[in-house]
């Protein structure tokens, strides 16, 4: 696909990241939103920040839907993984999602509670477009802009 189609399809996204200093990188989205992120006191790595991703995915699959019914007093997901090194290539497998999600007493709180387990396996199977695109086979490309 030439780049100038790439970039005109609907479904393109993007997500440019510049340097500001020295192992401090800043990821500005669609919307304007920034993050920053890399290396040293107070930042995520690169490597959270796919943890993060995976969690916060599911996290909104599962948020957006339960709290229409009652807000939750106890909402965490926590993404983790074991990094492996293999001949010097690294890279993170058997990542797991762990949600303690809970609701308030009542009728509301019962039925949002019954919701999560089958919105953590829509999320797992279906909605969450950061896990599934990192447990298929997705070609990544690197380009070198000045080559």
């Amino acid at each position: 696909m030439a780049e100038n189609a790439r970039t005109e399809d609907p479904n393109y996204r993007a997500v440019p990241v510049e340097r500001i200093s020295k192992k401090h990188y800043r990821a500005t989205g669609a919307n304007g939103a920034t993050l920053d992120f890399g290396q040293g006191e107070g930042m995520l790595t690169p490597v959270e920040l796919l943890l993060a991703a995976i969690a916060g995915c599911s996290a909104v699959d599962v948020d957006v839907v339960t709290s229409r019914k009652v807000e939750p007093e106890t909402f965490e997901v926590l993404s983790s993984a074991i990094k492996q090194n293999e001949d010097g290539a690294v890279r993170l497998d058997d990542i797991e999602v762990s949600f303690k999600v809970a609701f308030p007493a009542g009728a509301e709180g019962e039925k949002a509670q019954k919701m999560v387990d089958r919105l953590i396996k829509l999320s797992a199977e279906k909605d969450c477009t950061v896990s599934r695109t990192v447990e298929h086979a997705t070609k990544v490309t690197f380009i070198n802009e000045n080559a």
